[in-house]
């Protein structure tokens, strides 16, 4: 046994840097293509898969015969890690070509052959795809382990039950290579540029996301005008004097959830329940909602902005929340609003909203303006055509809102909303349409496509054959359709107004849907972060920034503990589930309602169902088995049967690399109290692996809200070897 780098010697140190900044990484990142949940780093990714396929240098003793020049050769293999883990070598085709070449060489040795030319790039790389083992990760997840194998010029094979994390995985690392160096065919390309990877695919992205944005605005562009500041306002708001007599596009409105007034005195009066007024708190931008109690005994809201001290700020940040979790004060009378009320007032279908402030975009920055009636009545005018009546799962420990009414995924959005989504969500069709009538008309196009997929896969055998001009109208459409289900995480009623920066914050700013008193109803025809075209330009260029002249890749769905044997001879890689985390199944419904709508046609059997598969899931999920013990032996028993699989399909000459995670929480002073890590360390004793060494990599950066949640802290990368026999 040839002992690889892996096991003897990691650079810790970079790699971990490297990790903890790339969470800070936006434009062009994989993560920014769509949302999938405990995304590993693809820094540590790279750096695990390049170490676990190099050989360590006491491996060949007649290449290093002493322990010092093996010393020496570690540390320059450490640097190939270091050079390599950095964001901004992703992309660096030098830096990768030394980390290919290295692992080309290790594979030469181990067949006793020449390895290819050191400087000879296209060599390397047919090397690696004609002799390496492929990649597979079963419990792919968004595609980071694939991604990264791809990367490094290996074939990647992934898989995984849930249908949602299957087509962003495909979206991330399988399609691109497919119709790499393809120009792009919309009418608008530029012919003269040489379009390299999959930056012919991301222009077409651009193109047709705007080409549904602009007949969606024909279509319901009259549910969302644009705000008129008048002679009047700009004279009673030294802030709006700019804008007077202008139009602005607005960019989002405020409204606060209401329920009937507990106090018998207020006859039935909805109050708000918000938990802040702040609609700025930037240093010399702030601005407030006030509520203003009318003589008559009903209230309305107006804005302040400018001249507000720190006293002011707080006095509004607190709305008319009187402590933690839903307990409110009534507006009118003061009286408490206990959370049993509103989640009476909330199951028997009476909780309402009332609009608080209208966000609009200015050249200066965030214009705030007092709600109007109006306004109100034009959100009142949508009436969707289609509603999604799934039901939301059972999961009191990441669904909360189902406590309030809320039960099934239509009763997440607003009419306003639900219209919206579904018009995208049928343009997808429309676009899709208009790439395969736009194909034939590239100049180009056909004559330099090249053929990546036989007949029997049905992508067509030649450039010339309709099925490639059908295969890329549906590499399009796919992507149309994932900037849909992106748009409904900033188009829903859970979304949030971000005081701090000024914008719409996510549904999934936690791995959860709770409940949001006060939410933001973005514009998805603006070109704010709650916009279609804002879903576009981020996938888009993630897209363009994919490695898709490296390797290939392949992702299918399947159960990795339904007893299905993986790719034989396979190097594996994974990040199974942790335990009972993530309920990803039940949270990845909020995406699949509307990627099935869109996408139906081109993915039937991803979307054969009408929810993402739920019983099958490998996490220990006590509400769906009926108890804790119940789930601990549905978790041990499928990951045993898991990890079986692996054993058997896997290569012998390589050593299997696990991430696992942990909860911040379960580190004491005893060392480690988790009942997820014990049962895994069983399967894998069980399913005849030795541990052979441990990393911890710091994977996961807790930022924003998920600071004051309990958080993954970091990972134990597990590396495995097949247990002899007579051990």
């Amino acid at each position: 046994m040839r002992k690889k780098l892996i096991e003897v010697s990691l650079p810790l140190a970079a790699i971990n840097a490297a990790a903890a900044r790339e969470k800070s990484i936006r434009h062009g990142h994989p993560s920014t293509l769509h949302l999938w949940w405990a995304r590993r780093p693809l820094a540590a990714c790279r750096a695990v898969l390049f170490a676990q396929l190099v050989d360590d240098p006491s491996a060949w003793p007649e290449a290093f015969p002493t322990e010092a020049a093996q010393a020496r050769e570690r540390e320059r293999l450490h640097g190939v890690i270091a050079d390599m883990v950095p964001w901004e070598a992703s992309g660096d085709e030098r830096v990768l070509g030394r980390a290919r070449f290295e692992i080309a060489r290790s594979l030469a040795r181990g067949r006793g052959e020449a390895p290819p030319e050191r400087g000879d790039a296209r060599a390397v790389l047919d090397y690696l795809a004609e002799h390496a083992p492929p990649v597979c990760d079963p419990f792919c997840g968004g595609g980071s382990i694939p991604l990264e194998a791809q990367r490094l010029g290996l074939r990647a094979r992934g898989s995984d039950l849930n249908p949602v994390a299957v087509l962003v995985s495909k979206a991330t690392c399988e399609i691109p290579p497919k119709f790499a160096d393809m120009p792009p065919v919309n009418p608008d390309a530029d012919p003269h540029r040489a379009w390299r990877g999959a930056a012919g695919l991301a222009d077409d992205i651009r193109y047709y996301g705007a080409w549904m944005r602009a007949r969606a605005r024909a279509r319901i562009g009259h549910l969302y005008p644009k705000v008129a500041v008048t002679a009047a306002m700009a004279a009673a708001r030294a802030d709006l004097a700019p804008y007077a007599g202008k139009e602005l596009t607005v960019i989002a409105w405020l409204w606060a959830r209401t329920v009937a007034s507990p106090d018998p005195s207020m006859r039935g009066a909805h109050v708000p329940l918000a938990s802040s007024f702040v609609l700025s708190s930037k240093a010399g931008r702030r601005a407030v909602v006030v509520p203003v109690v009318e003589e008559d005994g009903g209230y309305r809201f107006t804005v302040k902005a400018g001249g507000l001290d720190a006293a002011a700020l707080a006095e509004a940040r607190r709305g008319t929340k009187t402590g933690r979790g839903a307990n409110f004060a009534c507006l009118l009378s003061g009286a408490p609003i206990r959370a049993a009320h509103i989640k009476a007032e909330g199951m028997a279908g009476r909780m309402g909203a009332r609009l608080m402030a209208v966000v609009a975009a200015g050249k200066q920055g965030r214009v705030y303006l007092d709600p109007t009636e109006e306004m109100v009545e034009i959100a009142r005018r949508a009436e969707p055509e289609w509603r999604p009546e799934q039901e939301l799962a059972p999961d009191p420990r990441a669904i909360w809102i189902l406590a309030y009414g809320i039960d099934i995924h239509a009763d997440l959005f607003t009419p306003r909303q639900l219209t919206a989504l579904t018009t995208f969500s049928d343009l997808v069709a429309e676009a899709r349409e208009q790439v395969e009538s736009d194909f034939p008309g590239s100049a180009g196009v056909l004559a330099g496509m090249r053929a990546k997929r036989t007949q029997e896969e049905d992508a067509g055998g030649t450039p010339a054959h309709p099925g490639a001009t059908r295969a890329y109208a549906d590499a399009v459409a796919t992507y149309l359709g994932l900037c849909v289900s992106r748009l409904a995480n900033r188009c829903c009623s859970l979304n949030f107004w971000d005081p701090g920066g000024a914008k719409v914050q996510q549904v999934f700013a936690r791995q959860g849907l709770p409940m949001v008193w006060d939410f933001c109803e973005a514009n998805p025809l603006s070109d704010s972060s709650g916009g279609f075209a804002g879903q576009v330009r981020y996938l888009a260029n993630a897209v363009e920034a994919s490695p898709a002249r490296a390797g290939e890749a392949a992702i299918i769905q399947r159960d990795a503990a339904g007893g299905t044997r993986l790719a034989d001879g396979a190097i594996i890689a994974t990040d199974p589930p942790y335990y009972d985390n993530i309920g990803y199944a039940n949270l990845s419904d909020f995406f699949f309602v509307w990627q099935r709508r869109a996408l139906r046609g081109i993915w039937p059997d991803l979307f054969r169902r009408v929810l993402a598969p739920k019983d099958e899931e490998l996490v220990a999920d006590r509400h769906r088995h009926g108890g804790r013990e119940e789930a601990e032996r549905f978790f041990m028993d499928g990951m045993g049967v898991a990890l079986r699989n692996m054993h058997r399909s896997g290569a012998d000459g390589f050593p299997v690399t696990l991430y696992y995670a942990f909860k911040q929480s379960e580190a004491g002073q005893d060392g480690l109290t988790s009942p997820g890590w014990a049962t895994f360390l069983q399967g894998l004793v069980d399913a005849g692996y030795v541990v052979d060494g441990t990393w911890p990599v710091r994977t996961e950066l807790a930022g924003n809200l998920k600071k004051r949640v309990n958080a993954l802290a970091s990972s134990i990368v597990l590396v495995c070897r097949k247990r002899a026999p007579d051990a």
